[in-house]
């Protein structure tokens, strides 16, 4: 299982004709060799950081790539998840989906400082987020493929829109149909990227109504989670989203939804007699479909709304606009 995800790991998905339709802003297409010349050594640094990130932590693999997804949804892929409050601004960090939960920026900021040393004022926060996304998925056993480079940061971000755009641990299928939908990803990307939960923990907050209302799970499956996530309290308790293979990017997560094992009702929602199970069981039985899915998926996610141009900025401290 893992070790056929392993196979593709020299995959390199190069689909340009995604980028002329995947919500790229008029300012200028993304292309691979952006630093090439500027700044070559960036995915030698952003490399070297994660490796060094998740061998200190696995679960950080999970934590950039889901920051990652929660940028690229709250309008586009431009690092103004990265922004702190300020006593005149308020950013996505406290957002509901975000407070208490998205984790890692001082990784991001570590790997920063260096491609700074580096080259001064050349490389985006955006695109060293987009890197250090792939490089936690590969990492963790899981598939790499070619990043497309040249966003630009943010000058603003907007908790509001944190808010109304990362789908919830309940939503529905429905839901994160049109979800992903607005954001230019079909159905299929959908489920591919919703394997990111093969990796990582969550908090009992985000699963103590699954667990206790949901009539679609394992009964077993439920009475471990209760253990850790009471009815009242441990809001903060941890659990591994994918039980069987906590720390490997595999296709793990897929058979434990064919055995009412999601730890989100919106997880199960995937597998509950809809119009997405049957790719589900693919999955299932198909690393090798799987790694390769998640790659192109994650290349169109990373295309939706970037700046580009003349438009943002690099910013020369993530946490803030110059």
């Amino acid at each position: 299982m893992a070790a056929a995800v392993r196979c593709l790991l020299t995959v390199a998905v190069v689909l340009a004709p995604l980028l002329a339709g995947g919500g790229v802003a008029a300012g200028g297409p993304l292309s691979t060799g952006f630093y090439s010349k500027r700044c070559p050594s960036v995915q030698g640094i952003v490399r070297a950081g994660m490796a060094s990130a998740v061998a200190a932590e696995r679960r950080m693999g999970a934590s950039i790539l889901r920051m990652f997804f929660h940028d690229c949804f709250v309008n586009g892929c431009d690092a103004s998840v990265l922004l702190d409050d300020t006593p005149t601004f308020t950013g996505e960090k406290n957002a509901g989906p975000n407070a208490n939960s998205v984790r890692g920026y001082e990784v991001i900021d570590a790997i920063k400082a260096q491609v700074e040393a580096a080259c001064n004022a050349t490389v985006s926060c955006a695109d060293i987020l987009a890197l250090a996304a792939r490089d936690a998925v590969n990492l963790l056993g899981g598939p790499t493929w070619t990043v497309y480079l040249g966003r630009r940061d943010a000058l603003t971000a907007s908790q509001s829109d944190a808010n109304a755009n990362l789908p919830g641990p309940g939503s529905s299928l429905a839901t994160l149909i049109s979800m992903f939908g607005n954001k230019g990803l079909s159905p299929r990307d959908m489920t591919a990227l919703s394997g990111a939960h093969t990796v990582g923990k969550a908090r009992c907050a985000t699963f103590r109504d699954r667990i206790r209302s949901d009539a679609n799970i394992n009964a077993t499956f439920a009475s471990l989670r209760q253990q850790t996530c009471p009815q009242a309290g441990g809001d903060g308790n941890l659990a591994p989203i994918d039980a069987q293979t906590p720390e490997a990017f595999d296709n793990a997560y897929y058979q434990n939804l064919m055995s009412r094992q999601g730890l989100f009702h919106s997880d199960q929602e995937l597998f509950n007699g809809g119009l997405q199970d049957a790719l589900v069981r693919k999955y299932s039985g198909n690393a090798g479909m799987f790694a390769a899915d998640f790659a192109k998926a994650m290349v169109r996610m990373g295309a939706i709304s970037p700046l580009t141009g003349a438009q943002g900025e690099v910013r020369l401290n993530c946490r803030k606009v110059n």
